[in-house]
């Protein structure tokens, strides 16, 4: 049986329809990339802004089409959109044969199973379900460089941000587990490893009792990566221990993702941010000043209810 997987949104939910190849792999499905020759297809959905969410409805919408008028026999749905609107998808779109939230990937198999006796299930299992320590992959990033995805969800529910409701809490998975994934990554050939989270720097927090990400890092270094890229530090949590690993081992890239969103502590209260703009402004040099070839991305968020030109100003 041919089955199609359309993965959209971030490359966190890129790892989880990796995980859901692997899985159906291991039981003998073949996978196609075009429509027309698929049997089922899988569509692993975002909703994170309102243009994420219409492209996940409208790709939905599409293999609807094609049940009704191709080959397709079944039509299954995942990811934060059916986290999100799972009585919505069900009511108004119903091609849809299987349904599954954020934290039941891992039941894909068993979906389709019942999906092909007749049924239609529903699979959600508690949103603050603990998070896989699956190391099974199916790697579609061509093999050289590859992600590593080292928690799920997020506690800092920032005021403007969706992702607690879609993702749970935070939660870390052991180091024992993320190191045998890495080293299957690196003996399978991808020397470019990115290390993944909504909040990286908090890893470790929730199962050890303290920050761990710089002993994570210390760990992969020493495996057969050449470049190690980090993705979502929190200005508040970077200690001065991560920024001396960062800056002593030579394969992690120094190129680092820091979300700051706003420097004015009347907005960065409002965005329920922590720290204050003094916080951030430190941190910026110390990172400057202790990793001198540094580059730095970061988000920003303008217009914000209650910013006005002197707190646009500040942060300029």
């Amino acid at each position: 049986m041919n089955l199609l997987f359309i993965s959209l949104g971030c490359d966190k939910n890129l790892v989880d329809t990796e995980k859901m190849l692997g899985i159906l792999g291991k039981e003998g499905y073949s996978f196609v990339d075009d429509e027309n020759e698929a049997d089922i297809v899988v569509v692993n959905t975002c909703c994170f802004i309102g243009d994420a969410k219409e492209e996940s409805i409208n790709t939905i919408l599409q293999m609807a089409e094609l049940k009704k008028n191709g080959r397709l026999k079944a039509l299954i749905v995942t990811g934060c959109l059916a986290q999100r609107y799972k009585q919505e998808i069900i009511d108004e779109i119903p091609e849809v044969d299987a349904i599954l939230g954020t934290t039941s990937y891992e039941a894909v198999g068993a979906a389709i199973r019942e999906v092909m006796d007749g049924e239609t299930p529903e699979i959600f299992e508690s949103i603050d379900a603990p998070v896989s320590t699956a190391t099974e992959r199916l790697i579609t990033t061509g093999g050289h460089y590859a992600f590593l995805k080292i928690a799920e969800g997020c506690d800092n529910r920032c005021s403007y941000c969706v992702i607690p409701y879609l993702r749970g809490r935070y939660r870390s998975r052991p180091m024992e587990s993320l190191l045998e994934e890495a080293r299957g990554l690196a003996e399978s050939g991808v020397r470019e490893l990115m290390v993944i989270a909504q909040d990286i720097t908090r890893y470790g927090t929730d199962l050890y009792g303290k920050r761990r990400l710089a002993d994570l890092l210390r760990a992969l270094c020493r495996m057969d990566f050449h470049w190690i890229r980090l993705h979502y530090l929190y200005p508040d949590e970077i200690d001065q221990e991560l920024i001396d690993v960062i800056a002593e081992e030579s394969k992690i890239v120094k190129y680092l993702d820091i979300p700051i969103q706003h420097l004015s502590d009347k907005i960065l209260r409002a965005m329920n941010r922590r720290g204050n703009g003094a916080l951030i402004s430190d941190v910026i040099s110390t990172l400057r000043e202790d990793i001198p070839d540094l580059v730095l991305r970061t988000s920003i968020i303008v217009g914000f209810p209650g910013e006005g030109e002197e707190e646009f100003e500040e942060l300029c």
